[in-house]
C-alpha cells in the first residue's frame, strides 16, 4: 500500500491521478490567486485566532466525542459517536463555511454565492454571511427543497437569497451547475463558497483544511477517553467533506481501519444510487476530475439517495486517491438500512441523526454485530430535524 505523507493536494491541486482544474484561464488565474491568499491568510496568527474564536465561541467547539451506552450494550461493541450535529447550525458544514465567508471577507468580496442539497451547506453559509456581513445568494434543486423545507426556511430568515433550481433532476447536482454559472459572471466581486471537497482546484484543499478539525479532535478526544485509538472510523460520503475531516485525524495510524459509507439508494444499477466510488469511472465533472457516475454513452449519470445531501455523482478527489491507495474501503448501505438506523439511533440513544449520517450509523451497526468487542468511531455529520417531516411521511415506523 502507497504511503500518504501530505494531506494537501500535489502540484496543480491533484491527488494522484484526480483533481486538477478543468476550467478556462480566466477562472483559472482567479483560483491560483484564490490559493495564493488561502496560503498567506491561514499561516497568519491574525487569521487563524479569529477563525478559532468563531469556532469556539460562534460554533461551540469542540464538539464531543460521545459514548453511546445503550447503542453499545445492544450490539456487543463499544460505539462512539463525534457529534457534529451539535455544532451551531446542526452540521459539520459550519466549520468550512465559517472559514470560507471569512476568507471571502478578508480577499474584499461583497458576495458569497453556494449550492445546497439537504440545505445544511446552505444554512451554514446563510448564517456565516450573516455574522460576517456578506450578501449570499443559495442555489438549491427543486426536489430538495421540498424535502428540507425547515432549511429553507432558515435560509431565508437569516437573509440568503435562495434560487429554485428547476433544470435536470432538481437536485444537487443541478444546484452546483446553477450556482458555478452564476459564479463566472460575478467571480470579481463574490466567491464561490463549495459546500464539499469537490470542484476545480483549490477548493477540495480549502474545504478539507477548514474539516480537519473534527479528525484532530477525535483523535485527542478518544484517546483521552479509552486510552487507545478506536478500532475503526466511519463516516457517510457524498462529496466527501465530514468524511475526508474525520480521516485526516487517523490517515496515519496504520492499525485503525478507516471506512467511507456510500448511498446504496435503491439498488446496484446506474440511476438508482450515488455511489460513485463503488460504481463509477474516472472523468470529469464541476472542474475537476473524480471516479463519476456515468451511463453507457459517458454523460453524467443521475445520483439518486434518500439523503439529498449524499446525491451527488461524483465524488471529492482524495477520496478517490485514498481508494486507489488501499487506505480506506468504501462501504455502500442503501435506503432501508439508513432509514432503519435513523430509528434505532432515534429510539436507543434519543440521539435524531441526518439521513446522510444515517448511512454511517448503519455501517457501524453491522460491523458491530460481525466484529463483537471493537472500539468503533463514527461521525454523526449532522442533526435530524430538517428530515423528520419527510421520514414520518414517507417511512412510518411503528416499532
Amino acid at each position: 500500500m502507497e504511503t500518504l505523507t501530505n494531506n494537501m493536494a500535489q502540484k496543480e491541486g491533484y491527488f494522484g491521478i484526480y483533481g486538477g482544474q478543468y476550467i478556462n484561464e480566466e477562472l483559472k488565474a482567479e483560483f491560483d490567486n484564490i490559493y495564493e491568499q488561502f496560503l498567506k491568510l491561514t499561516s497568519d496568527d491574525a487569521f487563524q485566532n479569529e477563525l478559532k474564536d468563531l469556532l469556539e465561541h460562534f460554533s461551540c467547539r469542540p464538539t464531543p466525542v460521545y459514548f453511546a451506552k445503550n447503542l453499545s450494550e445492544k450490539f456487543g461493541c463499544d460505539i462512539y459517536l463525534k457529534r457534529e450535529d451539535l455544532n451551531h447550525t446542526g452540521a459539520h458544514k459550519i466549520n468550512h463555511s465559517l472559514g470560507e465567508v471569512l476568507l471571502a471577507k478578508k480577499i474584499g468580496k461583497k458576495k458569497v454565492i453556494a449550492e445546497t442539497g439537504a440545505g445544511q451547506h446552505g444554512v451554514a453559509i446563510a448564517t456565516s454571511a450573516a455574522l460576517l456581513g456578506l450578501e449570499c445568494d443559495i442555489y438549491m434543486g427543486e426536489v430538495d427543497i421540498q424535502k428540507a423545507m425547515p432549511n429553507v426556511n432558515r435560509m431565508k430568515i437569516l437573509g440568503a437569497n435562495v434560487i429554485p433550481v428547476y433544470s435536470g433532476q432538481k437536485t444537487l447536482k443541478e444546484a452546483v451547475d446553477a450556482a458555478f454559472e452564476a459564479y463566472q459572471k460575478e467571480y470579481k466581486t463574490a466567491l464561490y463558497t463549495i459546500g464539499s471537497v469537490v470542484g476545480p482546484h483549490p477548493f477540495p484543499t480549502i474545504v478539507e483544511y477548514f474539516q480537519s478539525v473534527i479528525g484532530k479532535e477525535s483523535r485527542e478526544q478518544f484517546l483521552k477517553m479509552t486510552g487507545t485509538l478506536p478500532d475503526c472510523v466511519i463516516a457517510c460520503v457524498g462529496g466527501g467533506s465530514n468524511s475526508i475531516g474525520m480521516f485526516d485525524g487517523f490517515i496515519e495510524d496504520k492499525e485503525v481501519k478507516i471506512y467511507g459509507v456510500e448511498p446504496l439508494g435503491k439498488g446496484e444499477k446506474i440511476g438508482e444510487n450515488a455511489a460513485s466510488l463503488t460504481y463509477g469511472r474516472e472523468g470529469i465533472l464541476h472542474g475537476f476530475k473524480c471516479l463519476l457516475l456515468q451511463n453507457d454513452d459517458n454523460t453524467v449519470a443521475d445520483a439518486y439517495s434518500v439523503a439529498s445531501g449524499l446525491d451527488y455523482p461524483g465524488v471529492g478527489p482524495k477520496h478517490c486517491y485514498l481508494k486507489d491507495i488501499g487506505r480506506v474501503e468504501y462501504k455502500t448501505i442503501n435506503d432501508k438500512e439508513a432509514i432503519d438506523a435513523f430509528y434505532e439511533l432515534s429510539r436507543t440513544e434519543g440521539i435524531i441523526p441526518a439521513l446522510e449520517s444515517s448511512h454511517a450509523i448503519a455501517y457501524g451497526l453491522k460491523i458491530a454485530k460481525e466484529n463483537q468487542g471493537k472500539k468503533i468511531l463514527i461521525s454523526l455529520s449532522g442533526r435530524g430535524d430538517k428530515d423528520i417531516e419527510f421520514v414520518l411521511e414517507n417511512y412510518p415506523k411503528t416499532f
